[in-house]
């Protein structure tokens, strides 16, 4: 395995189709979701040569915490089903790497699981608006006791967007016994396996937790229903006073919402579409980078997240302003391909690329990269900071 590709392939032979192409797929044409990742290939380096390229470094900080590369693995639904517990899995990994790893709300593994098998080792929470509030207190509380360092909060979910291979797909969690997933399954014995070993095969975050939430049948209709429409400033508001601690805001694609996200007082905010699965037609992410960083990255932390596969894709967005960046796909892919020992490898790939490229630019610190490392005219700045 020398890339990311080369993961993502043995994913799709290893992981149910249902799963794959929930992580692997975007809302409706797929045409941000493509985006995301062709914008990166559209922005150049400057080679430099004859350099003392000795002691370099990708260290740096993400909200205060040291971290080996500015790389986090980012929030992701039904990460479980990817892999048996492939939540836990995705944690030790990045533990033993050195990068933060994001549990989802919507993990398969709960808040606990992480804890428990990571010896409390310090890992963020991604939360969404919900209509039920003492359940989100709870959750909080939750991620307090499980020693979370950051709270996440999902900015673009009030509504679903339409995502039609998981309608075609009939995605659930886990998958129902149809004769086409059965068929499926047999063709997947290492995952069928891996979910026979576990109990978690559900909502760990959710089933028990909330209030009417049993079991897999009433989840649905819970879920349908939470996802709050009204949300706007005033609820994160409230969510920093419940909270108290890091608090990153994810989900920004307008210098407009960056400054009203810089101004509530986040301490780090997520240049996101959603992967491309919630507006199709909204830009790449990489591509409002720029703009969003010169608008407000002196007053708050601007990460990334969409279409990262590769160190070279770190980089450049490190040099368009990003403090950091996020990883979904790529973990995804890892981890559907070889479990933990997959998410490692996608890490040291990842940080080689990003090391050996930076060399060539002729830098030795990533602290020390800016847009000067970029060929002129190569990448975008969108928006009124662009000017």
């Amino acid at each position: 395995m020398t890339c990311i590709e080369d993961l993502r392939a043995v994913a799709k032979r290893r992981v149910p189709r249902m799963f794959y192409d929930y992580a692997d797929s975007g809302a409706w044409t797929e045409g941000t979701y493509r985006d995301n990742e062709n914008a990166f290939g559209r922005i150049k380096l400057r080679q430099r040569v004859a350099v003392n390229l000795e002691g370099r470094s990708t260290r740096t900080t993400m909200v205060g915490q040291p971290v080996a590369m500015p790389v986090a693995i980012a929030p992701t639904g039904l990460t479980g089903m990817q892999h048996a517990d492939g939540e836990i899995l995705g944690a030790r990994a990045a533990k033993a790497f050195g990068v933060p790893f994001t549990l989802s709300t919507m993990s398969i593994c709960s808040l606990e699981d992480i804890a428990e098998h990571t010896g409390r080792h310090p890992f963020w929470f991604q939360l969404y608006v919900m209509r039920d509030r003492e359940f989100m207190k709870r959750l909080i509380e939750r991620a307090k006791a499980a020693n979370v360092s950051a709270l996440q909060v999902t900015l673009d979910l009030q509504v679903l967007g339409q995502r039609h291979k998981d309608i075609k797909n009939g995605l659930t969690a886990p998958p129902r016994p149809t004769i086409a997933n059965l068929i499926d399954l047999a063709t997947k014995p290492r995952w069928c396996a891996g979910m026979l070993g576990t109990r978690r095969r559900s909502f760990g975050n959710i089933v028990g937790h909330a209030n009417n939430v049993s079991d897999v049948s009433s989840l649905a209709a819970w879920t349908a229903e939470q996802f709050d429409p009204t949300l706007d400033w005033s609820d994160i508001e409230w969510i920093q006073r419940e909270w108290g601690g890091k608090l990153v805001l994810k989900g920004i694609m307008d210098v407009e919402d960056a400054r009203l996200a810089a101004a509530s007082g986040a301490d780090a905010i997520v240049v996101s579409n959603h992967g491309g699965r919630q507006l199709d037609g909204a830009p790449a992410s990489i591509d409002v980078l720029g703009a969003i960083a010169d608008a407000v990255g002196r007053q708050v932390e601007v990460w990334i997240d969409g279409g990262i596969r590769s160190g070279q894709d770190v980089l450049k967005a490190r040099a368009l302003g990003a403090r950091g960046a996020l990883i979904g796909r790529s973990f995804l892919y890892a981890l559907g391909a070889f479990g933990e020992a997959g998410v490692r490898r996608a890490l040291e790939i990842i940080h080689k690329e990003l090391d050996i490229t930076m060399a060539f630019c002729g830098r030795t610190d990533i602290d020390r990269v800016d847009r000067s490392i970029l060929q002129p005219g190569s990448f975008r700045l969108h928006g009124p900071a662009a000017s």
